[in-house]
């Protein structure tokens, strides 16, 4: 079993908000963040999830950040505050 953690995701799924801003690198950070989670996390491993999930500024503005999140494969635990 190994222990990840990944943070910071700002997913902008529901939002206006695109991370391409930032430079090329991330076009599409979605996919390939997807793509490397199903590649090197495996059953028995465990994803921490400590926060900053999402752009948004409203929960009912969340949905669809977190609807990706939970399509990734794997235990996850987020943080409770």
């Amino acid at each position: 079993m190994s222990l990840f953690a990944i943070s910071d995701l700002h997913l902008s799924f529901g939002e206006n908000k695109p991370m391409e801003i930032f430079g090329s690198n991330w076009e599409e950070y979605e996919k390939k963040i997807k793509a490397n989670w199903e590649e090197v996390i495996t059953e028995e491993d465990v994803v921490l999830l400590p926060g900053d999930f999402s752009w948004a500024m409203y929960l009912k503005d969340t949905y669809k950040d977190f609807e990706y999140l939970n399509t990734l494969p794997r235990e996850k635990a987020a943080s409770k505050r």
